[in-house]
C-alpha cells in the first residue's frame, strides 16, 4: 500500500548503519580530505626515512579535532610498507612519563611489552637503541597530545632521550630517530618550553592545522555518512545541520560523534531516516566530546578535584583547596599543579577577584555545566 507508514520503519533486526565503525573517533578514512598541504609538509619531513636517513623532526599544532592525529596515522600507514622504517605512535594522554613513552616504543620495536617492573629506564633505553642500530632501521615516533608531557614536566627529558642520537659526537651505527610532536594546546609554545639542550638538537619543521570551514566539514561528514549509513538515511538538510553544529564547535570529532548518535536515535524510533530532531537531541551529548576525552585521561587525584568543583564551581581557591584536602589529604603544591593542568585542558577557568578585607583572591570555575561534568565523571 502506497504511503504506508510502516514502509519507513525498521524491523527489529534491521539497522540504519552500513558500517558503524566509520563513526568511531580512531577510524582512519581511506581518503583524507582538505589537508593536502599539511600532508605534503609532513611527507617532506619524513622522506629521508625512506632513504635510510634520519627524518626531520616536526611539531604539529592546531585546535582539537582538526585532523592532526589522522594525518599522522595516514602517513604511518604509508610508511608501514617500508621494511627499514619503524613507526610508533604514543598517546601521551595515557603515557605521560618518559618511562611510559619508552615502554610504548619498546613494544613497537620488539612487538611485545617490556616487563611491568624491574627494568630501569637506562636498560629499556639501551635495548631499544641497540635493536634499532642492529637492524639498521629508522624509527619515527609520534608523541600525540605531547602537551600532556609538558603538563607533567616530562617533555624535555623524554625528548632529550629520544634525540640523543642527534648529538654532535655521533658514532657509526647510531640509531636514526625522528620525532613528531602533536599538540592541541595552542597556548603551549612547544619549542619555547623545552630545555635549551633539547632545543639545540630538536629544530623541528612546524605544521599548523587550522579549524575546518563549514564547507570542508560538510564534505568530510558526507563522505563518512555515505560509507557509514545505508542509502537514504541522511538527507542533505540534515547533513547541513550536522555540519553547522560541527563548525560552531570547531571540532570535527563532535560531528563524527553526532552522526553516530543521531543514527542511534533514529533506530530508537525504528526509523529508516535521521531527522533534525534526532540531530538536535544527539548534540546535547556530542558537544561534550572534548570534555569526555579530557576527563578520561585524568588521574584519581585530578578527578577528585574536578568532583569537588562540581559542588564548588566559582568558589575561591582556598575554599576549594580545603574541600580537596579533606578528600585526598594532598598538599597545596600538588593542588596548584592540578589546577594548572585543568586550566590548560580548558576544563576549568580561573579569575582573580577583589575580596573585601582580603585583597585579591583567585576564583575557580568549571568551564562546563556542573551537571554535565558530574555525569561524565561517573561514566569516563
Amino acid at each position: 500500500m502506497s504511503g504506508d507508514p510502516e514502509e519507513g520503519m525498521l524491523a527489529w533486526d534491521e539497522t540504519v548503519f552500513r558500517d558503524e565503525h566509520v563513526f568511531e573517533i580512531d577510524y582512519v578514512p581511506e581518503t583524507f580530505r582538505h589537508r593536502e598541504s599539511q600532508l605534503e609538509s609532513l611527507k617532506y619531513a619524513l622522506r629521508p626515512a625512506v632513504r635510510g636517513s634520519r627524518p626531520l623532526n616536526s611539531v604539529v599544532r592546531g585546535p582539537p579535532g582538526t585532523g592532526k592525529t589522522t594525518a599522522v596515522q595516514t602517513l604511518f600507514g604509508e610508511l608501514g610498507g617500508q621494511t627499514d622504517v619503524r613507526t610508533v605512535r604514543v598517546n601521551c594522554q595515557v603515557d605521560s612519563t618518559r618511562y611510559a613513552v619508552f615502554s610504548r616504543i619498546f613494544e613497537g620495536v620488539f612487538d611485545y611489552e617490556p616487563p611491568s617492573s624491574g627494568v630501569s629506564f637506562k636498560k629499556l633505553f639501551g635495548q631499544v637503541t641497540d635493536r634499532l642500530a642492529e637492524e639498521e632501521v629508522v624509527l619515527v615516533v609520534a608523541l600525540d597530545d605531547v602537551n600532556y608531557l609538558f603538563y607533567e614536566n616530562e617533555a624535555s627529558e623524554t625528548l632529550y632521550s629520544l634525540l640523543r642520537a642527534h648529538e654532535a659526537d655521533q658514532r657509526e651505527g647510531d640509531p636514526k630517530i625522528g620525532v613528531i610532536c602533536v599538540s592541541s594546546d595552542l597556548s603551549l609554545g612547544v619549542i619555547d618550553e623545552l630545555d635549551s639542550r633539547v632545543q639545540s638538537v630538536f629544530r623541528p619543521e612546524e605544521v599548523y592545522f587550522s579549524t575546518y570551514d563549514v564547507d570542508s566539514v560538510a564534505d568530510i561528514l558526507r563522505a563518512r555518512a555515505d560509507r557509514g549509513f545505508h542509502d537514504g538515511v541522511l538527507d542533505t538538510p540534515e547533513l547541513d545541520r550536522v555540519a553547522e553544529l560541527t563548525a560552531e564547535s570547531g571540532d570535527l570529532r563532535v560531528g563524527i560523534d553526532l552522526l553516530r548518535r543521531a543514527g542511534l536515535n533514529a533506530e530508537m524510533r525504528a526509523s529508516r531516516t535521521v531527522s533534525v530532531d534526532d540531530i538536535e537531541t544527539a548534540y546535547e551529548k556530542s558537544k561534550f566530546v572534548h570534555l569526555s576525552r579530557s576527563l578520561r585521561g585524568l588521574s584519581d587525584s585530578e578527578r577528585a578535584l574536578v568532583a569537588v568543583l562540581v559542588d564548588r564551581s566559582g568558589d575561591q581557591a582556598g575554599t576549594v583547596y580545603e574541600a580537596f584536602h579533606d578528600q585526598t589529604d594532598l598538599g597545596y603544591t600538588r593542588y596548584s599543579e592540578i589546577i594548572k593542568k585543568l586550566e590548560q585542558l580548558d576544563v576549568i577557568e580561573t579569575e582573580y577577584a577583589d575580596v573585601e578585607g582580603r585583597g585579591r583572591s583567585r576564583e575557580i570555575e568549571l568551564a562546563y555545566d556542573p551537571e554535565a561534568v558530574a555525569e561524565r565523571l561517573q561514566r569516563e
